[in-house]
């Protein structure tokens, strides 16, 4: 393993902020991992894997462990179901994709959705109807502070919106190495419902829709609202949907009888982050080089050389007032380091 000094992270975060690590190292095995994290000369560390859900706002003062895990392996088949693993540094949607071409059905809706497998289960990502946790068996992650390889089930990991144990209680605590998940061969449970992808599939006269038509529907969804990072540096979503209990909205809807939302429970709602964005007048604006997406307003990007603090001070104007005028708190989705 080389471990290399003063890296530049530009390359390694869908921003593309040129953050600087102290050091920096690239592992490719769980042996290597628990190797780096017993090597006294390093007592601070940092996990990277794709880099799709952070904001970099200052140089990490630490070595960073970029996880670079590969594999793919089927541990059990049946006619009916296939339940496969895959290792932390795997490319997502590369994996989507994959799983589709063998004709293994559960995470078509989840396609192109950036970063690595391995950090999957840490926010439950989700996309039109369908959630990560729909299809999780199992992670391996090991424990930082034994080092030891621990099994975490689906209800060890208490998954809920774009959250699980691992943005709680075992915050930082653990390294997620591989995932397992359960996938159909027949009968596939289709997810067509939202009215995005039912325009996708009646524009091409689709009434039966196979596995690849649901994905190639949301990637063009996709791709029309969220820009290539490779080409305009962001990170996908930047906003959670908020939740609000059954009396903020009422409230918020004697304000805005026509905004959309959707019901949770009887308890709760879900307010669409990205209008509210838009209707307090951020969507395409740009201040100096970090900006809001002309497509999509959940979506801050940097258009060429804009620091992390230049994004996240943007992130914090949006918060501000999106709350003064709707009285809704909006969070991250993106972690700020």
């Amino acid at each position: 393993m080389l471990i290399e000094s003063n890296k530049s992270l530009k390359e390694y975060n869908t921003f593309g902020i040129d953050c600087k690590a102290k050091y920096f190292v690239s592992v490719t095995t769980s042996d290597q991992l628990i190797a780096v994290l017993s090597d006294k000369k390093y007592d601070a560390h940092f996990l990277l894997g794709g880099g799709s859900n952070i904001l970099l706002t200052q140089d990490i003062n630490a070595l960073v462990i970029h996880l670079n895990l590969r594999g793919i392996t089927i541990l059990s088949e049946t006619e009916e179901q296939v339940q496969i693993e895959a290792m932390a540094g795997e490319n997502w949607h590369q994996f989507v994709l994959s799983c589709i071409e063998k004709g293994y059905g559960g995470l078509e809706n989840l396609s192109l959705i950036p970063g690595n497998v391995g950090t999957t289960p840490i926010q439950n990502i989700g996309a039109y109807g369908v959630e990560l946790k729909d299809t999780f068996e199992s992670c391996k992650a090991i424990e930082i502070e034994t080092k030891t390889e621990v099994l975490f089930s689906k209800k060890a990991c208490n998954f809920g919106y774009r959250t699980s144990v691992f943005k709680k209680d075992a915050r930082n605590k653990y390294i997620i190495t591989s995932v397992v998940f359960n996938l159909t061969k027949i009968n596939h449970k289709k997810s067509t419902a939202y009215g995005a992808i039912q325009e996708q599939l009646s524009n091409k006269n689709t009434s039966d829709p196979t596995l690849k038509n649901i994905s190639d529907a949301v990637i063009s969804i996709r791709e029309s609202k969220l820009p290539d990072p490779k080409k305009l540096g962001n990170s996908g979503s930047f906003f959670k949907n908020p939740v609000i209990d059954a009396d903020t909205f009422q409230l918020f809807r004697s304000h805005f009888p026509d905004a959309p939302f959707y019901e949770v429970s009887p308890t709760e709602f879900k307010i669409p982050a990205g209008w509210l964005i838009e209707q307090a007048g951020f969507k395409g604006k740009q201040y100096g080089d970090a900006g809001v997406h002309k497509n999509q307003a959940l979506v801050l990007v940097n258009y060429g050389n804009a620091t992390g603090g230049e994004i996240w001070n943007l992130a914090l104007r949006i918060q501000k007032e999106v709350k003064e005028i709707f009285g809704i708190h909006i969070e991250p989705e993106v972690n700020i380091i």
